[in-house]
């Protein structure tokens, strides 16, 4: 079952990041829609299958400077270019579910210890 998961979530994965930039490039609006919802459901799914044990902490990090950035970033320099900024916010969309996913895991895991 851990093959199939690690599967699913790499698919997930995969599709999750490519949906953000083609939404991204064509100004789909991921932050609103249906659009949003399923870069959303597929955060979840990304974070529930993709991360754990050794990676969790290199995930957390780096998942939380994509989104302090991104959002930094989006409403100075970045907005200013056209497509970049509609992406970040795409991947922002796609990243946050998986990071409160992630985080939640790893806030049960030390509270089992």
């Amino acid at each position: 079952m851990a093959k199939k998961q690690n599967v699913l979530g790499a698919w997930a994965f995969l599709i999750g990041v490519i949906l953000a930039v083609v939404v991204g490039l064509l100004g789909l609006g991921a932050t609103e829609g249906t659009y949003a919802l399923v870069l959303v459901i597929l955060g979840i799914i990304i974070g529930l299958l993709n991360i754990g044990g050794p990676e969790l902490k290199e995930f957390l990090m780096a998942s939380a400077v994509l989104v302090i950035v991104s959002s930094l970033g989006g409403q100075t320099y970045l907005s200013m270019i056209p497509y970049v900024g509609d992406i970040i916010k795409a991947l922002v969309v796609l990243f946050v579910p998986a990071t409160v996913v992630v985080a939640l895991k790893a806030v049960f895991a030390l509270a089992k210890r």
